[in-house]
């Protein structure tokens, strides 16, 4: 026969656990908030006539190199609308960068909002420019950090559809 000591640890064991799955629920649902609130005020920011304005003039570029970029622009640390634009695009790259590495934020909607491959790849060059310049070989390593996920992304992407496109093909033979 079951005593009542034995019932009310099993009730209260039962409660415990019911409330610690609550919790776990409510911390996820919070962490999702939280990342949708972020994301949406990223692009409030981003999606202003401003930054549209910063996005063309940094894409309007066109540069080989460091040093073809000094000669048709200046230094990159000076002061005009093209060093302004870079500077702009850079930090988002970098912010953006940091957040992912200490997992803030979700690489897979990072990579769906925002196309970072070009982004990055127009700026590499006056990057490694820098680096050389600087003799500071981590200069923006969170922006290429940033890009480098994204391509592990879509290489893993690409590779698991390339798998069912097999895998469908092997079933209709």
């Amino acid at each position: 026969m079951v005593d009542v000591s034995t019932v009310s640890i099993v009730v209260a064991s039962s409660g415990v656990m019911l409330a610690a799955t609550y919790y776990v629920l409510q911390i996820r649902h919070q962490t999702k908030l939280r990342q949708t609130e972020f994301f949406m005020k990223l692009l409030s920011g981003t999606s202003t006539r401003e930054a549209a304005e910063t996005a063309l003039k940094y894409f309007s570029t066109e540069y080989r190199d460091y040093d073809d970029f000094v000669e048709k622009y200046g230094q990159p640390f000076a002061e005009g609308p093209v060093q302004t634009a870079f500077f702009v695009m850079r930090n988002l790259g970098i912010g953006i960068g940091v957040l992912l590495k200490n997992k803030l934020i979700n690489l897979d909607l990072v990579a769906e909002l925002y196309q970072f491959e070009p982004l990055w790849l127009h700026y590499k060059p006056l990057a490694e420019g820098i680096r050389k310049q600087t003799n500071n070989p981590k200069y923006c390593e969170w922006f290429e950090y940033l890009y480098n996920e994204v391509k592990k992304r879509e290489q893993k992407l690409q590779s698991r559809t390339s798998a069912r496109a097999v895998n469908t093909t092997s079933r209709d033979l």
